[in-house]
């Protein structure tokens, strides 16, 4: 009974230690969220006038630019996909490269060859351990990403499309990311990046009147150097998305770890003193037992 005791006490010792390290984790994960959204926030603008940039050079000039005209022959695909760096985060990283995975078996049933750039020691770890290529791996920039990592990205993707499928490089480029949506919602995001597509029309009202544009030097020179801008905060939107909702992910998982050592910690508590009743009942039945084994003995 003393030893099962013990055994109880050790639980309870260990599920205490265990909250004070998730509930210290899940307050870190809720200061890092507010600052990771004031990122998204602050990088939104930027993003849109560029958005808006490209829209109107793509639209009110009639250069085929190859960045923003379909390929004849698409034969691969790059798919580029975000985790994390850490884990202790619930479904986060499995669920974005579940989303990965699929999007490359649909681009292998159309024909196309999917190529992988992973970003985070997750995506690295899973494919090293399952033998799976890759073209190019960033890690250690997801928590808090910087600027540069997005530039190299945008870099090494750019450099991929222009060399094009047939020497040895691809055709287009989809993002694979987990969109912060809420504090409890973490929603897998696919975005077809190159060929360009302008999704953010619902930003500008229907009404609008568009002026006419003038482009200096010309339309082409304008769009070099726009869409390299626009891919790399494309890119660096991404990398914000991703590290906002993952710190949410870790947040929610902790609160749920804290609240399960909780109940671990009442459940053992209960047991424990349900077993030391049972020892104290046992104790007495000796000492009783005892006495009358002495009174009838005389």
């Amino acid at each position: 009974m003393g030893a099962q005791l013990r055994v109880y006490k050790q639980k309870i010792s260990s599920a205490q230690t265990t909250k004070k390290i998730t509930k210290a984790m899940e307050l870190i994960a809720a200061s890092r969220i507010q600052k990771a959204m004031a990122r998204v926030r602050a990088s939104s603008p930027f993003a849109r006038a560029v958005t808006r940039a490209v829209s109107a050079v793509a639209t009110h000039s009639n250069v085929d630019h190859p960045l923003t005209v379909e390929r004849e022959t698409i034969r691969r695909s790059a798919v580029v996909i975000f985790t994390s760096d850490r884990g202790l985060a619930g479904a986060f990283n499995s669920q974005i490269l579940r989303e990965g995975l699929q999007l490359a078996q649909l681009v292998r049933e159309q024909g196309k060859e999917p190529v992988f750039y992973l970003v985070g020691r997750k995506a690295v770890g899973y494919f090293q351990f399952r033998r799976m290529e890759s073209a190019a791996e960033w890690t250690g920039d997801t928590d808090t990403p910087h600027f540069h990592t997005a530039e190299e990205i945008a870099a090494t993707l750019l450099d991929a499309y222009n060399r094009g499928g047939a020497d040895g490089g691809v055709d287009e480029i989809h993002l694979v990311y987990n969109r912060f949506v809420s504090m409890m919602t973490q929603s897998p995001e696919t975005v077809r990046l190159l060929p360009l597509e302008v999704v953010e029309a619902e930003e500008t009202s229907s009404a609008q009147v568009y002026p006419l544009y003038e482009f200096e030097p010309d339309a082409a020179t304008v769009l070099d150097a726009l869409l390299p801008v626009y891919i790399q905060s494309r890119v660096f939107n991404a990398l914000l998305q991703s590290s906002a909702a993952k710190h949410a992910a870790t947040q929610k998982a902790m609160k749920s770890a804290s609240d399960n050592a909780d109940k671990l910690i009442t459940d053992y508590t209960r047991l424990r003193n349900n077993a030391r009743q049972a020892e104290i009942t046992q104790q007495i039945a000796e000492i009783v037992g005892g006495a009358d084994a002495l009174a009838s003995g005389k």
